[in-house]
């Protein structure tokens, strides 16, 4: 009983630093992760604009992402296996219990990363030695590959949020487990739809803020920009401004499946603790005694966003025990970020569109690059606190209405110390990151286009190359 009772302290003690761990290592990962899913197609459809117009600038664009695209890939390949290593170590509740259905969609995103992996190194060895068409094609499975990866991944978290897929005996041993069903549980499809456009958004915005602060700081050419920053902010720009009114139509749909599945989370996202008809929508404001204190809000707001009726009623905090509570704030102020942050890309979004309808000439005004400049970092707050609210707003659940988080964490001595060594680890990912990105940026390599500029017309000339080699 002794033992019993040190082993509860332990994990009791260890539930702080095993949550911040896999807080840094998700938020670090997460962005990799996007830009794993969305750059790929961007530099597929950059070096085939490059191909089919013959555009110089467009073809030295389309190597450099490349090469940046290779040292992304390599930082997020090293986080992605921290994680995996983490969730065995400071998660053997959960992996014990649930690892037969758990697992699988981990299984099946270890081949996606795999298949990413090999494509890419063929995509970057195979620049300029072989046809443009072969090229072109072999990053095909690099898109997919990372989509699916994706896909894996958040079925296996929606699973955590809503579980499906097995039955529980009275022993509370699991029983009739189908790890397929589990995969495909209620809540994936709005999750997987919300992150993969997420990917795109945050990929586009991202990488249109770089070369915004180039053209910002970069020589004008007869009163014009440089082609080659130019294309460079239009193109991951252009494919942000289309997936941002998407992403508010999927959020939608998202809110819908969270009121209807996780009631108590979308009490903690408004801050709402009496269940109510009619109810606003709450923006900003604080949470204590249980009220929102200096919010604005939205008449009937809230109702409408979840019924399509104004005088809907939608469950409170109240309805749920205090101990299964989240923290409500941390919940309605990382929802409020989000919905703010998206709020204002889908602005810019609307900006862009018509400047390139009819006033294309907005599109050099320094404002509007700046605006520009400072959406990829509105972009990765958005993702960051929609990821706050999703993992937070489950608590104090690891699997929904199942485990406990405290109850799925590790006792073994120590964790403080694996907390900061993953701390120092990002830490210099990241310095090495920026360093060799930068050293990337400052480099203008003069790349030798395909014999036979446009599309098609260049296999017979790579095939005489490699005959010559």
């Amino acid at each position: 009983m002794a033992a019993v009772e040190i082993v509860l302290a332990d994990a009791a003690e260890n539930l702080y630093p095993a949550r911040m761990q896999m807080a840094v290592s998700l938020g670090w990962h997460i962005v990799f992760s996007c830009l794993g899913v969305a750059f790929p197609a961007m530099v597929m459809f950059a070096e085939w604009r490059a191909h089919k117009t013959g555009d110089s600038a467009l073809h030295e664009l389309a190597h450099t992402w490349a090469k940046a695209m290779g040292v992304l890939f390599a930082a997020g390949a090293v986080s992605g296996t921290l994680l995996t290593f983490e969730m065995g170590i400071l998660w053997p509740g959960l992996m014990n219990t649930y690892g037969e259905i758990f697992g699988f969609p981990f299984v099946l995103e270890g081949f996606s990363f795999f298949i990413e992996a090999i494509f890419v190194g063929i995509y970057l060895f195979g620049w300029n030695r072989m046809s443009a068409r072969a090229h072109i094609l072999c990053a095909l499975p690099m898109v997919l590959a990372g989509m699916a990866g994706t896909f894996f991944v958040v079925a296996a978290n929606a699973w955590m949020n809503n579980p499906v897929g097995f039955d529980v005996a009275p022993d509370g041993s699991l029983t009739n487990v189908n790890p397929i069903r589990g995969m495909f549980s209620p809540s994936m499809p709005p999750q997987v739809a919300h992150m993969w456009i997420a990917a795109f958004m945050v990929t586009g915005f991202g990488i249109a803020s770089v070369y915004a602060v180039g053209m910002l700081r970069g020589p004008r050419d007869g009163g014009h920009r440089d082609r080659y920053h130019r294309m460079g902010m239009l193109i991951p720009l252009t494919v942000a401004a289309i997936f941002t009114p998407i992403q508010i139509g999927v959020g939608d749909w998202i809110a819908n499946t969270v009121a209807e599945l996780q009631p108590t989370k979308l009490a903690a996202m408004e801050a709402q603790y009496e269940t109510q008809s009619a109810a606003p929508l709450s923006l900003g404001g604080i949470y204590y005694d249980n009220e929102l204190h200096y919010s604005l809000e939205v008449p009937y707001g809230l109702s409408l966003l979840i019924h399509h009726d104004p005088s809907g009623v939608v469950p409170g905090l109240v309805e749920t025990p205090e101990a299964d509570r989240p923290p409500v704030n941390v919940v309605h102020l990382a929802y409020n970020t989000m919905v703010g942050a998206g709020s204002a890309l889908l602005l810019l979004a609307m900006v862009y569109g018509f400047a390139m309808w009819k006033r294309r000439h907005w599109i050099e005004n320094k404002w509007f690059l700046r605006a520009v400049a400072v959406s990829g970092i509105a972009a990765v707050a958005a993702l960051e606190t929609g990821w706050i609210t999703t993992e937070v707003g489950r608590q104090p659940w690891i699997v929904y209405g199942h485990m406990r988080t405290a109850d799925a964490v590790s006792p073994a001595p120590g964790l403080f110390l694996g907390f900061y060594a993953v701390v120092a680890i990002y830490a210099v990912l990241t310095v090495f990151t920026v360093y060799v990105l930068r050293r990337l940026a400052g480099r203008h390599d003069v790349v030798a286009p395909y014999e036979g500029a446009a599309y098609g017309e260049e296999t017979a000339h790579a095939d005489e190359r490699s005959g010559a080699r």
